[in-house]
């Protein structure tokens, strides 16, 4: 995959124009104004991302269509949420980010609008499984890398884990609207409106968003020289399935792709299809679950940030192992808090189960970075996808359980015991550099 980060190897001019050093930036950076585009298109892929589980109820009393055929759309939205994100970084790297993502958000609002009117469940797969996954994909962590990449000198950090987190963020903003949408006036308006808030969003991305700092005759926030803009990449899309083919020699690939399949099948996937129908099972409102889910994003997040520091501090295999222990007790413990109503047992599982949630993030980038070298990063990519593939599998065969069984009390006991299984494969991988031969080949 091509550079993500402004790195030595790229050549810096003393001068912008007329061989002088340029004056002092404005107080406020073009960078900031970057950043706010960005994050909004990450914010409503966000909100895209939890709408299947609220629809699985309606579709369902509307076109009597079974539970496993409304789950196959969420099934191939999270599979193409994976697995676009590192063709898509590849592209932004060919055409620019800002035709990416405009092109993304157009995709989402296509989807969104084709759902709204659609007759057939063959539909739904393809409007908001296809044409979301697509577009959603395309507005990942790797989109948030290259942003800040480009535009941050300093604060790169901050910026990075702002962006990474506006997912959850648009989960907490939107989800209980929409359920209260959807409770008051039916499933069709509130995707109608969401629809128009991705082309809002698409508008606010060509006003603000520019590809590089020297589009607009910048310098990167932070930076002391200005830095031209890199000529457009070829190739990149063949670097990172090399990499791919590589990477899938070694044993460390396959435990921590491994290890993210169960990660992925245990959160969103059968989190956001699965949760709000399940709650319904129990008796509780749509708004009261979508709520509590909105509350495992808030957790999600600070789990997150935590995880990463505590990720610069102990071994990352034994934060893995202890991350997937903690939520393989707290979903074999699911079956006996669920209730008609939030209760104090309800809001301790979202807090802890919240807190664990993306807290394998850190320590993965870690160990990947660890293992692979250079080519972490990309790696990680490819592990990632592996997590959007559990999650599809997760959200597909979740629900047809619970149209065999009547029940989801088997789904939360069998992921408790895979979790459990990953808790005890995750201190297999210690970090070994011989791995790192990947880099050389």
């Amino acid at each position: 995959m091509a550079e993500l980060t402004t790195t030595p190897g790229h050549e810096r001019t003393e001068a912008h124009e007329g061989g002088r050093a340029g004056p002092p930036g404005p107080r406020f950076h073009r960078a900031w104004a970057v950043a706010l585009a960005a994050g909004a298109a990450i914010v409503t892929a966000g909100a895209f991302t939890t709408v299947p589980g609220l629809l699985v109820t309606p579709l369902h009393a509307s076109y009597a269509w079974d539970r496993g055929q409304i789950a196959l759309a969420a099934s191939v939205n999270m599979v193409l949420f994976g697995l676009t994100a590192p063709f898509a970084a590849a592209l932004m790297d060919r055409v620019g980010i800002r035709r990416v993502v405009v092109g993304a958000l157009l995709l989402v609002t296509a989807g969104a609008l084709l759902t709204s009117v659609m007759a057939q469940s063959w539909q739904l797969t393809a409007y908001w499984g296809v044409l979301i996954g697509l577009g959603s994909g395309c507005l990942t962590m790797t989109f948030a890398a290259s942003i800040t990449g480009s535009w941050f000198e300093r604060r790169r950090g901050l910026v990075t884990g702002v962006l990474s987190s506006s997912s959850h963020l648009g989960q907490l903003l939107f989800l209980p609207l929409l359920a209260w949408g959807v409770d008051r006036h039916g499933w069709r308006p509130p995707v109608v409106t969401l629809a128009f808030v991705a082309l809002a969003v698409a508008a606010l991305v060509l006003l603000l968003l520019r590809d590089h700092p020297a589009d607009v005759g910048a310098k990167p926030y932070g930076a002391r020289e200005f830095v031209p803009k890199p000529p457009p990449v070829s190739g990149a899309a063949r670097r990172a399935l090399r990499v791919l083919f590589d990477a899938a020699r070694t044993g460390p690939f396959w435990v921590l792709a491994g290890m993210f399949v169960i990660c992925g099948a245990s959160t969103n996937g059968i989190m956001w299809s699965n949760w709000a129908p399940a709650a319904h099972d129990h008796g509780m409102r749509a708004t009261a679950a979508a709520s509590l889910l909105s509350l495992i994003g808030v957790f999600s997040a600070l789990g997150a940030v935590f995880s990463g520091w505590l990720t610069d501090r102990f071994d990352p295999s034994r934060l893995l192992s202890a991350y997937f222990a903690v939520r393989a007790l707290t979903l074999l413990a699911l079956p006996m808090v669920f209730s008609s109503t939030v209760t104090p047992t309800m809001v301790a599982f979202v807090v802890v189960y919240g807190l664990v949630d993306v807290a394998t993030v850190p320590p993965v980038i870690a160990l990947a970075d660890r293992v692979y070298g250079e080519h972490g990063p990309i790696v990680f990519g490819w592990v990632n996808s592996a997590h959007q593939l559990g999650a599809g599998a997760s959200a597909f065969l979740g629900a047809a359980a619970r149209d065999l069984l009547g029940a989801y009390d088997v789904v939360w006991t069998s992921l408790s015991a895979v979790c459990l299984a990953a808790s005890l494969l995750a201190v297999v991988v210690r970090g070994p550099r011989q791995a790192r031969r990947v880099a050389a080949q």
